[in-house]
């Protein structure tokens, strides 16, 4: 297999370089933290694994799975944010344990290892059936439960749709082991159906850029709905040669969220923008493969202050490779259409969603 490259903006020996230097910060337990003395979050953690298993360190993304087994609680949890040897953050983060089902779909795409595939199941399965437990009737996936199981009492619209694009990799890998799983199929339709049609379901996060394009990353909107989704707010959040700034009102422009954009604009076929976004987020490269998590304008101060982060890395070696088309997984984020099909469901009465 290939490391990923994007002809014309960065070669395949500097993205190596880049997984390289995550794997340099990696833990002698596996964990891959933010950057050194810092803590990892399960959803991060597994970009890194998966930016790891692209340049070709499988040793390594072994490792941060096992890490991620080791670390799975009885009720298929993981808690919010971990140090080496502590949890730092207890809560229990309904979008952070649903990934892992993305992080080992893409491994399975690339490998074709089914012994990794049967080994990683019972992991995945407990895990979305935890976040499950936090669907409402109406579809949505309240954000967290505090430690103790306590739900919280709202949900998030970026949470939600990152939930339900690894919830079609946790069907594709259930059915790929010859597992059904209706009960996830119809919770994917409704929870689908709550983002496209009910925007009032969420708590109002409206100066996040993450709340808006991520309903098209998760492929939840699509095609030219999703392409005027994009246009929406594009002139809120996008400056020429700057990239995305995380929030609207801040001149905080952060490599991750440009390159996260950068793949909604792929998935409604605007390769153009896509590559002019791609561009912007390269401009925080730094020498030896590291990239700033973000600057701010016009300082050109980095924000955080100093910070070169291992998920920002990660973000840009998936971005090149769904740009690029370089791996067999290159595809999971801009073509949806390849992954399991959400069923079709309808609100009815009280807020219920029922399937058709």
């Amino acid at each position: 297999m290939s490391v990923p490259e994007v002809e014309g903006l960065i070669t395949a020996a500097e993205i190596q370089e880049t997984v390289d230097s995550i794997a340099e910060w990696q833990l002698p337990n596996g964990m891959i933290p933010w950057y050194p003395g810092g803590h990892a979050d399960p959803w991060n953690h597994t970009e890194a694994a998966m930016a790891l298993e692209l340049g070709g360190r499988r040793t390594e993304a072994d490792r941060a799975f096992e890490w991620l087994q080791s670390k799975q609680r009885p009720d298929g949890a993981w808690h919010q944010y971990y140090l080496e040897d502590s949890i730092e953050q207890d809560k229990l983060d309904a979008n952070v344990c649903a990934y892992v089902a993305t992080g080992v779909w893409h491994r399975v795409l690339l490998s074709g290892d089914d012994g990794f595939a049967e080994a990683m199941w019972p992991m995945v399965e407990k895990a979305i059936d935890f976040v499950l437990g936090l669907q409402e009737p109406r579809g949505e996936i309240l954000w967290a439960r505090h430690a103790d199981g306590t739900p919280w009492s709202f949900a998030l619209l970026t949470g939600s749709s990152s939930i339900c694009h690894s919830l079609r990799c946790a069907i594709a890998l259930a059915e790929h082991l010859g597992h059904e799983r209706p009960d996830w199929e119809l919770s994917l339709g409704r929870l689908a159906n709550v983002i496209a049609n009910h925007p009032e379901a969420f708590s109002p996060k409206h100066r996040w850029a993450m709340d808006w394009y991520y309903p098209v990353l998760a492929g939840v909107v699509t095609g030219d709905a999703g392409r005027k989704h994009l246009a929406d707010r594009f002139d809120t959040f996008v400056e020429d040669g700057r990239g995305v700034r995380c929030v609207s009102d801040r001149p905080w422009f952060t490599a991750a969220e440009t390159c996260e954009c950068m793949m909604a604009h792929l998935a409604v076929g605007e390769e153009e923008t896509a590559r002019e976004l791609f561009r912007s987020a390269l401009g925080l490269r730094v020498e030896g493969g590291r990239f700033w998590t973000g600057l701010v304008y016009p300082q050109l101060a980095h924000f955080p202050p100093d910070e070169q982060s291992t998920y920002t890395a990660a973000a840009v070696v998936l971005g090149a490779d769904a740009l690029g088309r370089t791996s067999p997984a290159s595809w999971l984020f801009v073509d949806h259409d390849r992954l399991p099909p959400i069923i079709k469901t309808e609100t009815v009465g009280d807020g219920v969603v029922k399937g058709q």
